[in-house]
C-alpha cells in the first residue's frame, strides 16, 4: 500500500468527523458564509481526493446557495462527467443530465450496504449523493468502510469465498423485481445477449418473456490506487436469506428458480445462513448513519465504502451521480 502523506490544510474548511470515534464520512464545512464550494474543490481538488483516498468518504455540509446544478458541476470539478447507469439492480429515474434519483424503492423499505454495481465487470469508482430535500424523518444513508469489514471476516470464510467466488442469479419476468428492459434500458432480445456476452453473463430465455441470468464474481479486489484489500460484492445484498424468515418463505414458495435475485456459490452451492449472518454482522458492526440536512453533498470512493438507505417518512428526495469508470479487466 503506498505511503499517505498528511494532505494539507484547506482554507476556511472546518475538518471535523461526523460520527464519534469514526474516521467515516469526513465532514467539510465552510468557516465563513461566502466560502464557495465550486471554487473550493477546484482550487483544492488534489488535497481533497487524497482525503477520499484516505478516508474513503466526504461530506461538504454549510455551504450556501448547493443546488442539483451545484451538484452536477462538483461531480465535474472534483472528479469527471457522470456516467450512464446500465445493468440496473434499482429502480431509478433519470431527473438531469445523467444525475439520477437514488432509488424509487417505497420509504418503508430499508436497502441493505453494498457497494455500486459491484456484481458487474465495470463499475464506478466515485458515487455523489446530494441531498434536495431532507427526509420527515428517517432516511439516512448508512455507510461502512469495506476496508474494515474485509478485516472483520473469519479467514476461513473470507478464504473460502475467495476461492469459490459467488454467483448472482437474477429471474427477470416474474411477480417481482425489475423487467429485463428496465434492467437493460432496451426493449430488444439482441442486445441483451450482445450485453450478456461481453460481461460475462450466461442467460437462457423462459417462456412468458422471462429471462434468467447467471454471473460469477469476486468477493473481494484491490484498490487502483491504494492497493488495499477491500470486500466488494454484492453477495449479501442479493441472497434472499438476508431478509426475516417470514418473507423469505414466501419467496421461497415463488420456487428457487423463481427469486428475482439470489446469490450462491461460484460452483452454484448454496451459501450457508451463517456465512450470510456473519457477513451481515461484519458490515452492520462497521455502519455509520449520519441524518442527512437539505444542501449536503455526499461523495464515496465506491470500492471503499459501502451504502445502503434507512426506511423513512417523506418527503425526501436524494439524488446521485457516478463517475470514473473501472473494470474487472484492467
Amino acid at each position: 500500500m503506498p505511503e499517505m502523506t498528511e494532505p494539507a490544510d484547506l482554507p476556511n474548511v472546518i475538518e471535523e468527523w461526523a460520527a464519534p470515534g469514526r474516521q467515516l464520512p469526513l465532514v467539510l464545512k465552510p468557516r465563513t458564509a461566502d466560502t464557495d464550494l465550486i471554487e473550493l474543490v477546484a482550487a483544492h481538488r488534489p488535497d481533497i481526493r487524497q482525503r477520499l483516498r484516505r478516508y474513503g468518504g466526504i461530506l461538504f455540509r454549510g455551504f450556501a446557495d448547493v443546488t442539483p446544478a451545484t451538484f452536477r458541476e462538483l461531480m465535474t470539478a472534483l472528479s469527471a462527467e457522470p456516467l450512464d447507469y446500465v445493468e440496473r439492480s434499482s429502480p431509478r429515474h433519470e431527473v438531469g443530465d445523467k444525475v439520477y434519483t437514488s432509488t424509487d424503492h417505497p420509504a418503508a423499505q430499508e436497502i441493505f450496504l453494498h457497494n455500486e454495481q459491484s456484481y458487474n465487470l465495470n463499475w464506478p469508482q466515485l458515487i455523489f449523493f446530494h441531498c434536495v430535500q431532507e427526509p420527515g424523518a428517517g432516511g439516512a444513508t448508512p455507510i461502512a468502510d469495506c476496508r474494515k469489514v474485509y478485516r472483520r471476516i473469519s479467514e476461513e470464510t473470507r478464504r473460502r469465498l475467495e476461492e469459490r467466488k459467488y454467483c448472482y442469479v437474477r429471474h427477470f419476468g416474474g411477480r417481482l423485481g425489475l423487467s429485463w428492459r428496465e434492467a437493460f434500458q432496451t426493449a430488444d432480445r439482441a442486445e441483451v445477449e450482445a450485453y450478456c456476452d461481453a460481461n460475462g453473463i450466461s442467460f437462457s430465455w423462459g417462456e412468458g418473456d422471462t429471462l434468467t441470468t447467471r454471473q460469477v464474481r469476486e468477493v473481494s479486489r484491490r484498490h487502483p490506487v491504494t492497493g488495499e484489500t477491500t470486500w466488494f460484492n454484492h453477495l449479501v445484498f442479493f441472497n434472499v436469506q438476508l431478509f426475516d424468515p417470514g418473507i423469505v418463505k414466501a419467496l421461497m414458495s415463488m420456487g428457487k428458480d423463481r427469486l428475482p435475485n439470489n446469490t450462491y456459490y461460484g460452483d452454484g452451492a448454496d451459501i450457508e445462513p451463517e456465512v450470510v449472518e456473519e457477513l451481515r454482522a461484519a458490515y452492520l458492526a462497521e455502519k455509520v448513519a449520519v441524518p442527512w440536512q437539505a444542501g449536503d453533498i455526499l461523495v464515496l470512493d465506491n470500492m471503499l465504502v459501502a451504502h445502503g438507505r434507512e426506511s423513512f417518512k417523506p418527503p425526501r428526495q436524494i439524488i446521485v451521480g457516478m463517475t470514473e469508470p473501472l473494470s474487472a479487466h484492467a
